[in-house]
């Protein structure tokens, strides 16, 4: 296989995984859902899932678009998302709860008010959240067109989503397999490698657009 394919496909989960991050959905859920049926824990995982879905494909696939129209050039969308990415992934790192890939706590005590939470908060923010929008947009601009890598941004998009889809499912056994900290553990790995992708998009951004050089 191509190695500029497994490039991207690798950057694209790890950067998913990161902003959607489907061990913090499972948990939020889990809490959210206690005293929920099995049966009706299972329909708003589904509908939750499937309109969180349409959400991100549909940012995946007008994004590039919008910016478009709004202006916006790769090299200024780059360095805007990494600097986002890269927040994101400071809190990660320190276990803190970010607005762009968790709810606020006005957002929780909303929630907690709902029977059925499947468009929100679960669909948004907690799976198609700002973190998870810029990123997806980001990557599709990436790809410069290459409809190749786009499709392996999406696929990867889609396996993520997935995973987080399975984990909505055994919310409650994850939860009680991981612990807090063990979640933690994971958060702050995966927080670490999205840091790192975020300052090589800010590099990338500002070497593009020629600052650097006086262009």
């Amino acid at each position: 296989m191509d190695p500029v394919i497994i490039e991207t496909a690798t950057v694209a989960m790890a950067t998913f995984f990161a902003t959607i991050g489907p061990l913090d959905v499972a948990a939020v859920y889990a809490a959210l859902t206690a005293t929920e049926t099995p049966k009706r824990r299972r329909r708003m995982a589904i509908r939750g899932t499937l309109i969180a879905t349409g959400i991100l494909v549909l940012f995946a696939l007008v994004g590039e678009l919008l910016l478009i129209g709004l202006g916006i050039s790769l090299a200024a969308l780059r360095t805007g998302g990494g600097i986002l990415l890269l927040l994101i992934g400071i809190d990660m790192v320190f276990a803190r709860t970010s607005g762009s890939t968790s709810t606020t706590e006005e957002e929780e005590i909303e929630a907690m008010g709902k029977r059925d939470i499947a468009v929100f908060p679960l669909a948004t923010p907690l799976i198609a959240g700002p973190g998870a929008m810029g990123a997806v947009i980001l990557l599709m601009a990436n790809s410069e067109g290459n409809l190749i890598l786009q499709a392996t941004v999406v696929a990867s998009l889609l396996v993520i989503i997935l995973l987080t889809f399975i984990m909505l499912l055994l919310a409650s056994r994850i939860q009680q397999l991981f612990g807090v900290t063990g979640m933690h553990v994971v958060t702050r790995i995966f927080g670490v490698l999205l840091s790192a992708l975020a300052v090589q998009f800010i590099f990338d951004g500002i070497a593009q657009s020629g600052l650097l050089s006086g262009g």
